[in-house]
């Protein structure tokens, strides 16, 4: 229904349209509509919309064009709805996606963590009692500094503040990548196998030297939600990978824009619970704090997180949440011909 002219004469066009124009305006600005009303701003919206594109394909630029904008922008504000600000999506995003997400992969952190420590002890035991194992990781006097002091010290040499941002970075980086690039199915695994023996081949190091207590003290309190957090990293990104492989009934482009959409959050509540094992291990660990007292911190940083990841998440799930954005967010699932 839009009105196209050739070319266009400016004042003709607006002394013609001016009160078009002001109809859709007062269309724009009235507190309710009713159906006729409401048909009537839609065909307006297009009528309008067809005069500004009239305006800038023959004359480009025009004040009368930059108004006509503005008075189409208003309109379709009216009937497409404003999006919601990100404040106001904070609190479901928190209470309900994210710990529904979390909850989704509980059953994958669980054999991902049951995996590491395997991998973790297998390497850990090799060489904490084979001497040569250690000999390739460094010479004698390396290993001695690494035990000695190395070890201690990397968690107190730079300043606390910078050690945090530092590590937090690092990890929340490793962590978006593992859930990113997930789908590959194999840079997740390449990733928990690599934490996993350079935890194994350190803590096997200090155990070999006569420092277990050292390695186990040092990575406790820190170490219990930075690891978990890797290990829900890891589990997120083969879930999205698992979803391409065996999509059910959905395709595999369904599941895979599902899964991606809903799991992808997970990477936003690692990067908050990455910050939290940041703290810990740039300000806790080195502290001159009793140990137990350290641990008992951390131990109750972990709780925190699995009584969110449990807890919380079941209760989100129960109220039949996934994770996903809402179907209007998401967009249309598939292409429907009229």
């Amino acid at each position: 229904m839009a009105r196209r002219l050739a070319a266009v004469d400016l004042d003709a066009l607006r002394a013609v349209r001016e009160a078009e124009w002001a109809r859709l305006d007062a269309l724009a600005g009235a507190t309710r509509l009713d159906g006729r009303e409401s048909d009537e701003l839609i065909l307006r919206y297009q009528d309008a919309a067809g005069d500004l594109s009239a305006i800038t394909t023959t004359a480009g630029s025009q004040a009368v064009g930059d108004r006509l904008s503005i008075s189409l922008s208003r309109a379709r504000m009216r009937f497409t709805g404003s999006g919601r600000s990100l404040f106001s999506q904070l609190p479901a995003f928190f209470a309900l996606q994210l710990p529904a997400a979390l909850y989704r992969i509980r059953w994958w952190t669980l054999w991902v963590a049951l995996a590491s420590v395997v991998v973790a002890v297998i390497y850990g035991t090799w060489s904490a009692n084979d001497p040569a194992v250690r000999a390739t990781l460094g010479d004698d006097e390396l290993l001695r500094r690494l035990v000695d002091r190395d070890f201690v010290n990397y968690y107190s040499e730079n300043p606390a503040a910078s050690f945090t941002s530092q590590v937090w970075t690092n990890n929340a980086f490793i962590a978006a990548q593992c859930i990113a690039f997930g789908i590959t199915g194999f840079y997740a695994p390449f990733i928990l196998l690599q934490n996993a023996q350079n935890v194994g081949l350190t803590g096997g190091v200090l155990i070999g030297y006569g420092r277990a207590d050292t390695f186990f003290l040092y990575i406790a309190p820190h170490g219990m939600l930075e690891l978990t957090s890797v290990f829900v990293a890891g589990a997120a990104g083969l879930r999205i990978f698992w979803a391409w492989i065996a999509p059910g009934a959905r395709t595999r482009g369904q599941a895979l824009a599902e899964d991606g959409r809903s799991l992808f959050t997970v990477a936003v509540g690692l990067t908050i619970s990455l910050f939290v094992s940041g703290i810990l291990e740039g300000f806790l660990t080195p502290s001159p704090l009793p140990w137990p007292v350290k641990i008992a911190i951390g131990a109750l940083a972990l709780g925190a997180f699995l009584f969110y990841m449990v807890v919380i998440g079941g209760r989100a799930h129960r109220l039949g949440e996934t994770g996903d954005l809402d179907p209007f967010a998401a967009g249309s699932k598939r292409i429907i011909a009229d």
